[in-house]
């Protein structure tokens, strides 16, 4: 059966108008996200991944512009097809945010409103967009509070956002994100400030959700190792454009470009007797200022002349792989990734067998 493209993001540019600078966030990104699929945008601070899917949503600040490109997303039941980049701000809110594509932000705090109970803040959005009756919005509220695992759904419904634990709260924010049946959830960071145990249940409850409704997911992190269980494919960013992606098997067991060894370098692995983590040497490249060839030439120790000459293009790796490298450009010398990092690949491997 064809898969059913939902999302579809083309040749991307956002800037943002600083009162010093003109900040090109957001360079020619193209993204597509299909019903059922789990996609996870990856990356450091300020590579442009939250302001991508800010994008989408429509809720860049009043600074941004988008330059260039499209954002459209598809209705998978009626078909109906919205250029949101071409959309007003009330048109989005009205037909697109919250009904059909929801957002689940990382400190749940920011997104509850301490005034207001938590049933008020789950049937605000039932109410707005589909004038659910009161007594039914009720209903349906205290039975998302028992979808995402919090118990005395009916107390809790009368309960504030301060009253209750940092796991519970995102299990709130989850609630309230469900609440219109979205067809698309932005998870931004959705498990940063939570302890180990509760992240690992938030990404099974949103998994188990998304099995039930058929949702599609988009993951925005900066932590490979917190998505890789759970995503089907996966997008690298930096400095504002996807420098690889592919599937997930790709780019987690295959990765071809030296940021994605980085970032799979770091993660944490109590398995391997290494003495102390991994960081990518450097920062990352400021956008306000001009600059010429790849923009992680600088950071990068495998970096050719031409990466301080010319930015690569995507290269063609195979299946779904594209990688903006130019070690994979025919004439380029054969690299090889870290022994440190093959190893972590291996026992990668060996782990999700164990797991199978």
């Amino acid at each position: 059966m064809e898969r059913k493209r939902i999302l579809s993001i083309r040749d991307l540019e956002i800037s943002f108008q600083t009162t010093d600078a003109l900040i090109r966030a957001i360079r020619g990104v193209r993204l597509d996200l299909y019903q059922g699929e789990t996609v996870a945008i990856v990356g450091e601070s300020g590579s442009g991944k939250s302001v991508t899917v800010k994008a989408v949503m429509g809720i860049l600040s009043s600074n941004g512009s988008v330059d260039n490109g499209s954002i459209t997303y598809t209705d998978p039941d009626t078909g109906e097809v919205f250029p949101i980049v071409e959309m007003s701000q009330k048109d989005i809110r009205s037909k697109i945010s919250g009904q059909r594509i929801a957002m689940i932000f990382q400190d749940p705090m920011t997104s509850l409103d301490p005034t207001m109970t938590i049933g008020k803040q789950i049937m605000e959005g039932m109410r707005y967009h589909h004038q659910v009756p009161k007594k039914e919005a009720q209903r349906r509220a205290q039975e998302l509070l028992d979808l995402v695992g919090i118990d005395n759904s009916k107390r809790r419904m009368k309960q504030y956002p301060n009253q209750l634990s940092g796991g519970m709260r995102q299990r709130v924010v989850i609630a309230i994100a469900l609440a219109c049946d979205p067809q698309v959830l932005i998870c931004d960071e959705p498990t940063t400030a939570l302890d180990v145990t509760v992240q690992s249940k938030i990404l099974e409850l949103i998994q188990s959700i998304q099995k039930e409704k058929n949702l599609s997911v988009i993951y925005i992190t900066h932590d490979l190792g917190v998505v890789a269980k759970v995503v089907d494919y996966v997008a690298v960013m930096y400095a504002g454009r996807i420098i690889e992606k592919g599937s997930v098997e790709e780019v987690f067991y295959d990765p071809r470009h030296p940021y994605t060894w980085g970032l799979l370098s770091s993660i944490p692995d109590l398995n391997l007797d290494e003495e102390e983590l991994y960081s990518i040497p450097g920062n990352p490249i400021n956008l306000a200022l001009p600059f010429k060839g790849d923009p992680f030439a600088p950071r990068n120790k495998y970096a050719l002349n031409i990466d301080f000459e010319e930015e690569p293009p995507l290269f063609h790796a195979g299946g779904k792989h594209r990688v903006a490298s130019w070690l994979l450009d025919p004439r380029a010398p054969k690299v090889d990734r870290p022994a440190s990092l093959e190893r972590r690949l291996k026992e990668m491997k060996e782990e999700v067998k164990r797991h199978e």
